[in-house]
């Protein structure tokens, strides 16, 4: 199996060139390139196509939601995980809506980020505990949900209302499976539909959703 290709951006050198050391320690991974903005982050992308951009949020020119936008949009086959020190609501969700597939904070380990960055080119979402609270507080709108929680919202059935709570809940296909006693390919199916149907890329945008939606409140 070849190793992971990634890029980094941070715009600060210390860090930057810290993380680059890190991340060439890590067996299977392999930087391909460091910026020190979001323009560079962006450049880079598209010169060596890596499978996934590590980013920072803030940062001059370009900053990191802007950076993790133009890369989705112009280079899908790059993922992003965004790594910073910001987890404000706006912070939180503009990346999310840009497309990252990861947040972790400045504080997660070398094995936290690696999880992270194979779990991104997997197409797999990973958020970091502290980025989990503040984008569920975030999506709550301080505890007023957009809609009763017994109103479907957009055209969901019941049971996949019941998978969207058990997502939010942190539960994997398969507990949803044993605790709805039916089988992982029912589930996978009904995620499936509530994703297309509520036009949710991954689990985080799940967890967003059901709180925002008033699916979920607690």
């Amino acid at each position: 199996m070849s190793d992971l290709r990634v890029v980094l951006a941070d715009d600060q050198t210390v860090v930057r060139e810290g993380l680059a050391t890190l991340l060439k320690l890590l067996p299977g991974v392999e930087v391909v390139g460091a910026a020190a903005d979001g323009e560079q982050a962006v450049a880079l992308v598209a010169e060596q196509r890596p499978d996934v951009l590590l980013v920072d949020l803030r940062m001059p020119r370009c900053d990191g939601v802007e950076a993790t936008r133009r890369v989705r949009e112009q280079y899908p086959e790059t993922e992003v995980v965004v790594l910073t020190t910001y987890t404000d609501d706006d912070s939180v969700l503009s990346a999310l809506r840009a497309g990252a597939r990861g947040f972790l904070t400045k504080d997660a380990d070398a094995e936290a980020i690696a999880r992270a960055l194979h779990a991104a080119a997997a197409g797999q979402s990973t958020v970091d505990g502290e980025v989990q609270r503040r984008l569920v507080e975030a999506a709550m709108g301080g505890g007023q949900p957009s809609r009763p929680a017994t109103e479907p919202a957009d055209g969901l059935t019941p049971r996949e209302i019941d998978v969207l709570r058990l997502i939010a809940a942190g539960m994997s296909n398969t507990e949803i499976a044993r605790k709805l006693v039916v089988s992982e390919a029912t589930v996978k199916t009904h995620v499936n539909h509530l994703f297309a149907k509520a036009n949710l890329r991954d689990r985080a945008q799940a967890v967003a959703y059901a709180y925002k939606t008033g699916l979920v409140t607690d």
